[in-house]
């Protein structure tokens, strides 16, 4: 049996200060969630540069608040499942949930299906939001559980009852986020749930191309492979990184990723990795 163990205070405030939020235990209201989002988008990037190293990172709730906390990032199992595990640490009525991404690669939606996990939360004042930090580009703020519209920074999300997944929620991302929807189940689940989808995706569909992505402010920041693009008010920028050094400078320096560590030769091997993958996409039209 898959059992959590709870987060220690020593941690939990640590884990406070990294995301520079002031709130208080058993005080967390709908804008002490909003803050505690909106930084933990911001200062947490989503990255899969150990999944692409071939050394894809466990999904225990401690182990990835420990990850978190040692300027590291990862993909949704990591920053949901590390995000939860502080939110239940300051007292907050937080469920996790099975949910599905639909990317823009993929023809038709897989409903809750486990690739995502999902996170929903109650305030004291009996409101229900869904919360994530663990998108990348997905929003920077709780979005209140119920049909409608929701603007933010430029972007533009839509909630409403999921087709797929009875008595759950779809998510309809904004069209310049990079992927479609998503679906969200309506029972609880558990982390073991999520652990052979993980072994799965950790070793396939995430294994081949460096992500690094984030909110800032109002603006998305996205490296894939060697292309880094900036989103911000629908005016997209992007560049190709054709130096290691400045490659390595971007993840390191302004993403704030902890991989300096990392020896001569690793860095070549990704770097030789992450060009060659970039090469072989441009060789076949950029698709």
């Amino acid at each position: 049996m898959f059992v959590t163990t709870p987060l220690d205070d020593a941690t939990g405030y640590a884990y406070l200060e990294l995301l520079g939020v002031d709130v208080r235990r058993g005080g967390v209201d709908a804008a002490a969630l909003a803050a505690l989002q909106r930084a933990h988008v911001e200062r947490v990037p989503y990255e899969t540069v150990d999944i692409v190293r071939g050394r894809p990172p466990g999904i225990e709730p401690i182990s990835c608040v420990r990850r978190v906390l040692a300027g590291r990032g990862g993909y949704c199992y990591h920053l949901n499942g590390a995000f939860a595990t502080l939110l239940e640490w300051l007292g907050v009525d937080v469920t996790r949930h099975l949910a599905g991404v639909q990317g823009s690669d993929i023809a038709e939606p897989p409903g809750a299906n486990g690739n995502h996990l999902g996170l929903t939360v109650r305030t004291p004042s009996g409101e229900e939001w869904l919360v994530d930090a663990g998108l990348g580009t997905g929003p920077a703020r709780p979005l209140r559980l119920e049909a409608g519209v929701h603007e933010e920074d430029g972007f533009r999300y839509e909630l409403r009852p999921s087709p797929l997944a009875p008595g759950g929620w779809r998510f309809e991302h904004d069209p310049l986020g990079g992927w479609i929807r998503f679906d969200v189940a309506a029972a609880p689940a558990s982390t073991a749930d999520f652990l052979e989808m993980h072994s799965l995706l950790s070793t396939t569909r995430f294994a081949s191309v460096v992500t690094a992505q984030r909110r800032r402010g109002p603006r998305l920041e996205i490296l894939r492979g060697c292309v880094y693009i900036e989103i911000e008010h629908e005016r997209v920028t992007a560049i190709d990184l054709e130096d290691a050094e400045d490659w390595w400078e971007l993840l390191i320096g302004r993403f704030g990723l902890a991989y300096a560590d990392l020896d001569a030769a690793e860095r070549a091997s990704l770097w030789q990795h992450v060009r060659s993958t970039h090469d072989a996409w441009t060789a076949n039209g950029r698709e």
